[in-house]
């Protein structure tokens, strides 16, 4: 009789974590551990074709199949103090603690207005620093259908420097044009220009130097490139292409300087208080 009811009791302790969830539909399972239907709740997202679901639902069964049996059989080859990652565990709590303190404090008291002033100087004085790694251009770009009636017009507005030429232009672009691009003020990269228009050159540098404007028809449209300015790679960047990247080094300054204050202060305060004793 005892030994019928211990057997009953191994059976019983075996089968705990199969029926914990025993409402659920039992998806895959690796010695003693199951995957349950409710473990997969989020992972696919609403609007997702059947098939792509039951693909995205089989993956993910399969990896969970692989990783637990790789966790399986790595606990069999470590030693307990191999597995034993309490201090692992613990140092990354703390760094967790501290990141979501300083995300808090940074958030409260970091000033983020930065003036043109700032972003000038911060320029003039680290001007070494902004060398271009590619060509960039300011240009005014039209792509026309290749039947279009306004092309006569549009070439002749698109070098003008007048502004009542260059609201008639925008207009026009607006009603007619496939594709524009009319901020001539800001700088774009010329490998992204490139992207839009088919130009074929194997030299760059030498393009831009021999090119004011540009025409340019495939078999479907007319291309229209007027480019105002260049700058060649490795020679210094202009400041209006830099001024977001000089915005995010001022920012991070301020943001190391303000997590460095108050590292600081609390140090300095908990010295006064006779907190902590360095043996």
């Amino acid at each position: 009789m005892n030994r019928l009811l211990i057997l009953l009791l191994l059976f019983s302790i075996s089968c705990t974590s199969f029926f914990k969830k025993k409402s659920e539909q039992v998806l895959a399972r690796v010695h003693d551990e199951y995957l349950y239907e409710s473990d997969l709740k989020g992972l696919v997202a609403a609007g997702t074709l059947a098939k792509d679901s039951v693909l995205i639902t089989r993956n993910f069964i399969d990896n969970w199949v692989r990783q637990q049996l790789v966790i399986q059989q790595a606990k069999k080859n470590l030693t307990s103090a191999q597995m034993d990652f309490t201090q692992q565990l613990e140092n990354y709590k703390n760094s967790l603690i501290i990141f979501a303190y300083e995300n808090a404090l940074v958030r409260q008291n970091l000033d983020t207005l930065i003036t043109e002033e700032e972003i000038r100087n911060y320029y003039e004085a680290n001007q070494q620093n902004f060398l271009l790694k590619d060509n960039i251009v300011q240009i005014q770009y039209v792509k026309l259908p290749l039947k279009s009636t306004h092309l006569k017009q549009i070439k002749k507005l698109l070098i003008s420097d007048d502004q009542e030429a260059k609201n008639t232009l925008a207009e026009l672009c607006e009603k007619n044009a496939s594709d524009y691009f009319l901020d001539n003020e800001n700088w774009l990269l010329f490998n992204d220009l490139l992207k839009q228009i088919p130009i074929k050159t194997y030299n760059q540098e030498e393009y831009l130097k021999n090119h004011r404007d540009l025409e340019y028809q495939d078999s479907a449209f007319i291309y229209l490139v007027h480019f105002k300015d260049f700058k060649i790679k490795e020679s210094t960047s202009p400041l209006n292409f830099e001024k977001q990247r000089i915005r995010d080094i001022i920012l991070n300054k301020r943001k190391i300087e303000l997590i460095g204050k108050m590292q600081d202060d609390i140090y300095s305060n908990a010295q006064k208080k006779n907190v902590f004793e360095i043996f």
